[in-house]
């Protein structure tokens, strides 16, 4: 049900939704921000709940918006028509769609994370980012205090398209509902599963299941195609300033690189990412 138009930038909830953009905001409010309307979609289709959503017909680019309004309605948000200028002022792109949904944090543990067998029916089963059934070979993602919500973002989505079981951020420097991580992701961030941890954890969480950890850095003579990337792995990623830290290079079980032949050192940790987890996705058949 339509509670109000709201037309005035100085209206209580548009001077919250701008506040929800900073982390600290987000995080005292445990909320975030859903801009887009295939943001959005995927958001509802994978059972997040928006507590309230934001909408203005004058940005609206087709004609899809009306059913996408009513499926949020009866997924519980309580709606809120916004005038074109309202909605400039909360949107965090620069040419806006005219959908924004409020939706609530969600925290996955490592615990939550059954890669053993078959998942319990019960862990990450109708949460947002729930998982399907655990492979007995697990194949997962680590990256390492990326700095970027763009590319946090993007190495989200590769992750769903290698087919990873889940992506597991160590030491965050960026949060993953950080609205450019929203966006950047197209909407993946509510498909794959997604823990957030300290390394010391995950390493240890991922020796007790005997999965392979294999880091990538360009300090090392072993070519990321010549490495055995099949059965059970993780592969870890450092952030783009500095690389993987001393804790995971001495921690991993191998060190592999990406051939560099031109005058560049390094690639964007996002297309180094893709890069590697489809050389693996090579090797298992994929």
């Amino acid at each position: 049900m339509l509670l109000e138009k709201i037309t005035s930038l100085q209206n209580p909830r548009v001077k919250q939704l701008v506040k929800l953009r900073e982390r600290r905001d987000r995080d005292d409010a445990g909320l975030f921000l859903i801009e887009g309307y295939r943001e959005v979609r995927r958001a509802l289709e994978k059972g997040v709940q928006p507590r309230e959503f934001y909408y203005a017909p004058e940005w609206f680019l087709g004609e899809n918006e009306p059913a996408l309004i009513e499926q949020a309605r009866q997924a519980g948000a309580q709606l809120f028509e916004l005038s074109k200028e309202a909605f400039a002022k909360v949107a965090y792109r620069e040419r806006p769609d005219g959908l924004l949904a409020v939706a609530a944090q969600w925290k996955h543990t490592l615990a939550d994370l059954n890669v053993a067998g078959v998942a319990d029916p019960g862990v990450l089963g109708s949460e947002p980012g729930s998982t399907t059934p655990a492979t007995k070979a697990p194949f997962l993602l680590v990256v390492e205090a990326i700095e970027k919500p763009g590319n946090l973002g993007t190495i989200l989505r590769s992750a769903d398209a290698a087919g990873c079981d889940a992506v597991i951020v160590c030491d965050p420097v960026t949060d993953i509902f950080n609205p450019n991580v929203v966006r950047a992701s197209t909407g993946v961030l509510f498909s794959v599963p997604i823990v957030v941890a300290d390394s010391p954890a995950v390493q240890a969480w991922l020796r007790g299941k005997g999965i392979r950890i294999v880091a990538t850095t360009p300090d090392t003579p072993n070519i990321y195609t010549k490495a055995d990337l099949r059965g059970a792995l993780a592969i870890v990623m450092g952030s783009e300033q500095y690389g993987l830290s001393d804790f995971w290079l001495k921690e991993s079980d191998l060190l592999v690189r990406i051939p560099m032949a031109g005058q560049a050192d390094s690639l964007n940790v996002a297309m180094a990412t893709i890069i590697t987890l489809f050389e693996a996705v090579r090797q298992r058949g994929g």
